[in-house]
């Protein structure tokens, strides 16, 4: 069965009452109207993710756990959404570029980059991004035909880039980037049509996911770029 309303306000609920009993009673619930929803639409998506990038794994037993980690959030049990994160697989606790999805109390989610993303890594986008590089041309056009994302990161103080046009010191001017959409028409959010919907919105920006891993080739070596 898809996603409903119900997936969503059973999210809040426990958040709300942030109660393992409380849980523990309405665990059958959780696994209905969420985890079953979520492993489907991880399924489903693989052929997609596959032509995408052939690494990215799509395995539903990765999908993130409800519970918080006690040691960073002492006073709370539950966390009020759950995620999956298409990409490749990790080494220790480096991030890597990821496409993900997220259902939460507050609705859906969706989008494609990083969590936080290595000095490094953005060291070696902007000098893609300045050296004019096809990778990030074609990532900045797609972009910029689509409707559904925006970026994301935390941009610095001061723009350290101002000789740049603002469209590109948009890019340049982050301590992380990423692409993020939120979903708010039910008609797609509760019905077969997201599957397809996220399918469709992960190809219009699957550049940019190309990008990010370019830029972390050349972190690793940075002697690539000539």
């Amino acid at each position: 069965m898809p996603f409903s309303q119900q997936s969503i306000d059973f999210l809040f609920e426990n958040r709300l009452h942030d109660s393992k009993q409380w849980f523990n009673e309405h665990k059958e619930d959780y696994n209905t109207l969420v985890k079953e929803p979520m492993s489907k639409l991880v399924l489903d998506l693989a052929p997609t993710m596959m032509k995408i990038d052939k690494q990215i794994i799509c395995d539903p037993r990765r999908i993130s756990r409800l519970y918080r980690d006690a040691r960073m959030h002492p006073d709370s049990i539950f966390r009020d959404h759950i995620w999956y994160s298409f990409g490749r697989m990790k080494s220790g606790y480096d991030p890597r570029p990821e496409f993900y999805f997220c259902i939460g109390a507050g609705g859906m989610e969706f989008g494609c980059g990083y969590y936080c993303a290595r000095p490094a890594t953005m060291e070696a986008a902007r000098k893609l991004i300045l050296s004019g590089d096809d990778s990030f041309k074609k990532a900045f056009l797609a972009v910029q035909k689509q409707k559904s994302f925006e970026l994301y990161g935390e941009p610095y103080k001061r723009n350290r880039y101002p000789e740049q046009p603002p469209e590109i010191g948009n890019w340049l001017n982050r301590r992380s980037l990423g692409l993020s959409g939120e979903l708010t028409d039910p008609e797609i959010m509760f019905t077969d049509k997201l599957t397809s919907h996220i399918a469709k919105e992960f190809k219009k920006i699957a550049p940019v996911y190309e990008f990010y891993l370019k830029a972390e080739a050349l972190a690793t070596n940075p002697d690539e770029l000539t």
